[in-house]
């Protein structure tokens, strides 16, 4: 059962590790990352970071799509964790999820629009966040589970 898919560029850290995963009640961490698989030194902080007693599976976005799809991931109560727009929206389309938390995205000299204190998008993302709106998705921000679900609508 997938508990809170989330867009977070820090992946595993803190409030992941603890806050969400406990809110959530998780035993399951999917890191759905391209990325992260070309860079064992951050797989091993990942693994380092990660709750003890909770798995941690770290996936291509090709193979995180076909095990959510073949259902080997339906035993567990997952959190899964992306760290862009992109990875997240592919793996939302791919396997039928609706909902995702935008909660963390560091400003760059692309991503200028800050949607809140901990979300910055660029012109793209924002393209992108649209759409998959406009497409009946629902995308919200929220930093911590302790803080309230914002509409991303309301800052469009």
């Amino acid at each position: 059962m997938i508990k809170l898919v989330r867009i977070d560029h820090r992946l595993v850290h803190g409030q992941v590790a603890f806050s969400w995963t406990k809110f959530l009640e998780s035993d399951c961490i999917l890191i759905a990352s391209d990325h992260l698989m070309k860079d064992e030194l951050k797989m091993a902080a990942m693994r380092m970071a990660k709750p003890t007693g909770v798995k941690l599976v770290m996936k291509n976005m090709e193979d995180s799509i076909k095990a959510l799809n073949s259902g080997v991931t339906d035993k567990y109560k997952l959190f899964i964790i992306t760290e862009d727009n992109e990875y997240a929206f592919a793996l939302m389309r791919g396997c039928g999820i609706k909902s995702c938390n935008l909660g963390s995205m560091m400003p760059t000299k692309e991503r200028t629009h800050m949607l809140n204190e901990a979300f910055a998008a660029s012109d793209d993302e924002l393209a992108s966040i649209r759409k998959m709106v406009d497409e009946g998705y629902e995308l919200y921000l929220q930093k911590l589970p302790t803080t309230a679900k914002v509409d991303v609508r309301e800052k469009l």
